[in-house]
């Protein structure tokens, strides 16, 4: 039995558009490029090039690697962090510890993996690798790594072994990393996890040696990543992708031997976000137990539940978070080709915590209306034994065009909010933005809103008014807005550089050309701190101003501002 709370997001069966938050599990989302849809280079194995420390590859990847078993006094315990040197402070340790086994009720038996996201300790000083910052700005918004959460991804193994006086063998091999590329960490885990429980320790240590000298995440390169004996070929997708496509990458075995294992993509799964292009901007857990530093903060009935997905498996939830607004009740798993009974949507009041059926109860009423080709085009492919692999490619391009007909009025919307090139003067501050007004936007709906191009009926006007009140509006704008305000920054420095900025210090006081001197280094930080859009020769032209400016000044002025740094 699995319950998943949903608060302050949508109702999960019927596209999460129809929440104003839009979205009900917050998973990875397709953008990784076919083959042949966008340029690619080959990246290698070039850490030691580069002048990296030792693990400095390895931290590119992962925080650490954990092993976590079970003892009799102690219960749940961290048994193994590598590398050595890894800090973890107590509180994520014992998170990492509860997260990594599944609940006592559940019976698994065997190899089981899943993953976990959990909050970083406050006061711990974050850490970010210098190669990474580069390229965050490359990699899709949701793809980009929260620097308050970890991931924590599990292999589990559950056995008989009459030899221990508990009569079962239990540990699990964790990955912990900031990277949210899930079905990436759980292959590397399918290969090393297995081997690892037979071979211990040193098997271990060989592995995270392999990791670090792995070339850096960067994406739209194509990487080679060896780890123990075989080779993965894998491409992280970029902002500039076409979004929906696909590439297909394979594991080749070194030597004679050929592994047809595909691996399409670092980060989707079976299940995930719906709501590409768009980022789901408040907290959610793939996997929750009562056991978890952030239990009573999420589950305290003294005020509205939080905004937060939670994935259980203890029926302990099933009463005590009866009453969030939207519950997903799972049953077991259907035997393959078994067509399953159409899940109807339930009202909340329903609900009869433990007895109840598998099932979507929610207190949300829906703004558009049920797609009825989607759904029995889903269910002709199940009659038909269409692969799954199929099944969710259909899935997930359904609800890809149909946020896209949701975000494109917005986009466009948001575009009219910026300035005319024009408008921009290289001696005055960049022009701001227009402010957002919504029911400025709202009458743009009448000739240019979704219905050109999605066929689904209904109120869109009051789902874009639900939606701009959500944190998933809030996040999304912030980060168009933080977008734009970095062009025209950008548009301002290519602006500067075309003027004759020596020709105006003749016109000028030394105290005034020192003073430009010093804004110029400022926007020359600013420019590569920010990653500002900039032209490639921009940057190159305003060092170039700013050297043949201080050399027009007296000498005792050219040393100081040689040596002054930009602050």
């Amino acid at each position: 039995m699995a319950l998943r709370g949903l608060a302050g997001s949508g109702p999960g069966s019927r596209g999460l558009l129809d929440e104003a938050g839009a979205a009900d599990e917050e998973r990875e989302v397709p953008a990784v490029v076919a083959a042949g849809d966008a340029p690619e280079d080959v990246e290698e194995d070039e850490g030691r090039s580069r002048g990296l420390l030792r693990w400095d590859g390895f931290s590119a990847w992962l925080h650490c690697v954990c092993v976590v078993g079970f003892d009799l006094e102690l219960g749940q315990a961290v048994e193994v962090i590598y590398p050595q040197h890894s800090k973890l402070t107590d509180k994520e340790k014992t998170n990492i510890c509860y997260l990594s086994f599944p609940d006592s009720n559940s019976g698994c038996l065997g190899d089981t993996q899943f993953c976990f996201r959990f909050r970083q300790s406050s006061g711990r000083r974050v850490s970010l690798h210098c190669l990474l910052d580069q390229f965050e700005k490359d990699l899709p918004v949701y793809l980009k790594k929260d620097p308050a959460y970890f991931y924590g991804y599990v292999y589990f193994r559950q056995v008989r072994d009459k030899t221990l006086k508990r009569g079962y063998f239990q540990k699990s091999l964790v990955l912990i990393s900031k990277l949210p590329y899930i079905h990436f960490f759980h292959t590397v885990l399918k290969q090393i996890a297995p081997e690892y429980f037979e071979k211990n320790e040193p098997y271990l240590e060989a592995a995270c040696n392999d990791v670090d000298r792995w070339p850096a995440p960067m994406p739209g390169k194509t990487l080679h990543l060896p780890i123990m004996g075989v080779v993965m070929k894998v491409r992280i997708p970029t902002c500039h992708d076409k979004p929906g496509t696909t590439q297909i990458v394979q594991l080749t075995q070194q030597g004679d031997t050929h592994i047809s294992v595909i691996l399409p993509t670092v980060h989707e799964v079976d299940l995930f976000s719906c709501i590409s292009p768009l980022k789901y901007f408040s907290d959610f857990r793939p996997y929750f137990t009562i056991h978890d530093s952030e239990f009573k903060e999420y589950t305290t009935r003294t005020q509205a539940p939080p905004s937060v997905i939670l994935g259980v498996t203890n029926p302990f939830f099933a009463k005590t978070l009866q009453h969030w607004p939207h519950i997903i009740r799972i049953g077991d798993l259907k035997p393959a080709g078994e067509i399953p009974k159409q899940v109807k949507v339930k009202k909340l009041k329903n609900l009869k915590t433990l007895d109840s059926k598998p099932g979507v109860y929610t207190s949300y009423k829906p703004y558009l209306n049920r797609d009825e080709e989607i759904m029995k085009q889903l269910q002709k492919g199940v009659q038909q034994k269409r692969p799954s692999e199929a099944q969710s490619v259909i899935l997930r391009r359904y609800f890809l065009e149909l946020t896209q007909s949701f975000i494109i009025p917005l986009e466009r919307y948001v575009a009219s909010l910026m300035p005319l090139q024009k408008s921009i003067s290289p001696w005055k501050s960049p022009p701001q933005l227009r402010q957002f007004l919504p029911e400025e936007f709202m009458k743009t709906l009448e000739k240019t809103g979704p219905q050109l191009t999605s066929r689904i009926k209904g109120d869109w006007i009051g789902l874009y008014r639900h939606f701009l009140k959500s944190p998933n509006f809030d996040g999304w704008f912030k980060t168009r807005r933080k977008e734009m305000t970095q062009k025209l920054e950008a548009l301002h420095l290519e602006a500067l550089c075309e003027e004759d900025l020596l020709h105006w210090t003749q016109k000028h006081t030394e105290v005034e050309t020192v003073d430009l001197v010093l804004k110029l280094k400022n926007k020359l930080l600013q420019a590569d701190r920010e990653h500002l859009p900039v032209k490639p020769d921009t940057m190159e032209k305003l060092r170039t101003h700013i050297d043949a400016i201080i050399l027009a000044l007296p000498e005792d002025l050219q040393g100081i501002l040689l040596k002054t740094g930009m602050t």
